[in-house]
C-alpha cells in the first residue's frame, strides 16, 4: 500500500506545504489558508490508507476526491493572494494533477 505511487505523490505533496520546506505565508495566514491546506493533504492521505483498509472503497475515494478539490481551491486562492510564486503554484499544480489522474484511475476501478 505505502509504495503504491499515489501514497508517495501524496506523501511528497504534504511535505511541500510543510512551510519550512515551501511556501511561507504572511504570519497572519498561517493559521487560515496554510493550515486549512496542511490539513486537507493529510485528510487525502487519510482517505486514501482508509481506502485500502476499510471495506468501502467508493465512500472513501469519492471523499478523498473532495479533499483534492479542496486542495485546488487552496492552491489557486494562495496564487491569487501573491503568497506563492508562479513556480511554486505550477509545482504543486502539477503535483495535483498527478494525484487526481490516479485518483481517477483507482475510482474507476472500483465503480459498480
Amino acid at each position: 500500500m505505502q509504495e503504491s505511487p499515489i501514497f508517495a505523490k501524496t506523501y511528497d505533496f504534504i511535505k511541500w506545504t510543510h512551510p519550512a520546506h515551501s511556501i511561507k505565508f504572511p504570519r497572519h495566514q498561517r493559521f487560515v489558508i496554510a493550515q486549512a491546506m496542511q490539513q486537507s493533504a493529510l485528510n487525502l492521505q487519510e482517505r486514501l490508507i482508509e481506502a485500502v483498509r476499510l471495506p468501502n472503497p467508493v465512500g472513501n475515494l469519492r471523499a478523498a476526491d473532495v479533499e483534492l478539490d479542496k486542495l485546488r481551491f487552496y492552491l489557486r486562492l494562495s496564487a491569487d493572494l501573491g503568497y506563492m510564486s508562479l513556480e511554486q503554484q505550477r509545482h504543486a499544480g502539477q503535483m495535483l494533477i498527478e494525484i487526481g489522474k490516479m485518483l481517477g484511475s483507482w475510482q474507476k476501478k472500483n465503480s459498480p
